[in-house]
């Protein structure tokens, strides 16, 4: 079944005259940019795909809320309000560039992040308690662990004070729902207060510290309950799969971490120390109440926590490249089953790298200062909602949308490669100290995780990149 569709003007435009998505048509204006390569794969929906294993890994997280309302059905194009006005978004916020966000037409785009779901998922208050799943698109980096589109799960619960005689009951309530709470051997590390004035501020415009304080013990719990069902699991498939065994497994620890988050305060990372190494597994906190009062819902009080689909996939099936999860060779595909034990991926091939450099001189028009970003650095550092953080190189900052953005470079290589890349660094920025033109070069490594790619495959794959960056950019080739 055909998903998306785009409709030209006339054979040789560029930009589709409209957007046919799930069957409903949409007007293409100067802000679209969602690329076909995106919307071939628009409707995957991996997170409810039988026995894949992002859908495996949401299962394991909504056990550990039984009695919560699970949302993953929600469509991927939104407004521009859902995504951003509605939660807060300044008008300059940098989310909002097309540099970052995939638009569909000003007024509408393929979703960020699963947030912007929360104030229509609030409003209707068919639960105290919820989870939502979903995939969200981005334009990103291009390397193992960073893909446009990615899978997002967050969580809520909240306590509606309006049910009881006073705050107070409300307070107690929520102290003895936390009392019920499963108990855990885990070493926790929590050395902060509460909250913090100026760190990790309490919203005393609508809190009362110790509604705060048992909201925030509540929601450490919950999550602490869900890191060990899920940790556990990734144990015991280790074991199983002879990769380790138990003598060698640390004691699980817990580490909680002061955060900003804008939907949350006081908020916090928490961080899980796992065989060796200290992991970024999510992002939560105390609802921020503004939100609640957008979603009508002024007396409900409570929490909220983010996380990143692939990344837990990742440790529980130790899957080395993010691609893979987009896979359908059944190589792949057979490994996993809703049924039984956890089981670690098995590599099925492993294919050799081609690697190309891209070297090319900026135009005047596109020269500027590089303010994000240095040589062959990115970061994978999870952010409140569980998506991965990128460092963008940006030129020309001076205009509203800079002329050259290294997601540009990512996009056109996506476009034209798909997933026979595995990777995209700048290797070296250069200022030339007489003409002061500006050159930069990128590193691009094609691999198929399929097949072994053929040296005029990637000689042709590369000649194309190239040809763009040229026709779009006015560079330079070098």
């Amino acid at each position: 079944m055909m998903i998306a569709t785009a409709v030209y003007l006339d054979a040789t435009n560029a930009k589709p005259r409209n957007l046919t998505i799930t069957g409903t048509d949409y007007p293409t204006d100067t802000w679209t940019n969602v690329p076909q390569s995106i919307l071939s794969q628009y409707g995957r929906k991996l997170h409810i795909e039988p026995d894949h294993p992002l859908s495996i890994t949401r299962k394991l997280v909504e056990s550990r809320f039984p009695g919560f309302r699970n949302h993953n059905n929600l469509p991927g194009v939104v407004t521009v309000d859902q995504n951003f006005d509605s939660l807060g978004f300044t008008s300059d916020h940098p989310g909002r560039s097309r540099t970052d966000t995939y638009y569909i037409n000003k007024d509408t785009l393929l979703r960020t992040h699963t947030t912007a779901h929360e104030v229509d998922v609030f409003r209707q208050n068919s639960s105290d308690g919820w989870t939502l799943s979903a995939d969200v698109y981005r334009r990103d980096a291009v390397d193992r662990s960073h893909y446009p589109i990615f899978h997002q799960m967050e969580g809520a619960l909240t306590w509606d004070r309006s049910a009881f005689d006073s705050r107070e009951a409300c307070t107690e309530a929520i102290r003895a729902s936390f009392e019920r709470l499963p108990n855990h051997d885990l070493v926790v590390e929590d050395p902060n207060p509460p909250f913090h004035a100026e760190r990790n501020p309490l919203q005393e415009k609508y809190h009362s510290a110790d509604e705060a304080e048992i909201v925030a013990a509540h929601l450490k719990r919950s999550l602490e309950d869900m890191v060990v069902a899920i940790f556990t699991a990734a144990d015991q498939a280790l074991t199983a799969s002879g990769q380790s065994s138990e003598s060698e497994k640390d004691p699980l620890k817990v580490r909680w971490v002061e955060a900003f988050f804008p939907h949350t305060s006081p908020s916090w990372e928490m961080e899980v120390w796992w065989r060796g190494d200290w992991l970024e597994v999510l992002g939560c906190g105390v609802i921020d109440q503004p939100l609640l009062i957008r979603a009508n819902q002024p007396d409900r009080i409570g929490w909220a926590f983010g996380i990143g689909l692939e990344r837990i996939a990742m440790l529980l099936f130790g899957i080395p490249d993010i691609r893979l999860f987009w896979s359908k060779d059944p190589r792949f595909l057979k490994q996993f089953s809703d049924a039984g034990p956890m089981r670690r991926f098995q590599p099925f091939s492993k294919h050799p790298p081609a690697p190309r450099d891209v070297a090319f001189w900026l135009p005047e028009t596109l020269e500027g200062p590089v303010v994000a970003g240095t040589p062959a650095s990115t970061s994978s550092a999870p952010n409140s909602a569980g998506g991965q953080q990128t460092s963008p190189l940006h030129i020309n900052t001076t205009e509203p949308e800079p002329a050259f953005h290294e997601n540009d470079l990512m996009e056109i290589v996506r476009t034209i490669a798909g997933d026979s890349v595995e990777d995209v660094r700048l290797i070296d920025s250069f200022t030339h100290p007489k003409s002061k033109r500006r050159s930069l070069c990128y590193r691009i490594e094609y691999r198929s995780l399929e097949r072994t790619l053929t040296t005029e495959e990637v000689n042709g794959m590369h000649e194309r990149v190239c040809g763009e960056m040229v026709g779009r950019f006015g560079v330079e080739i070098r």
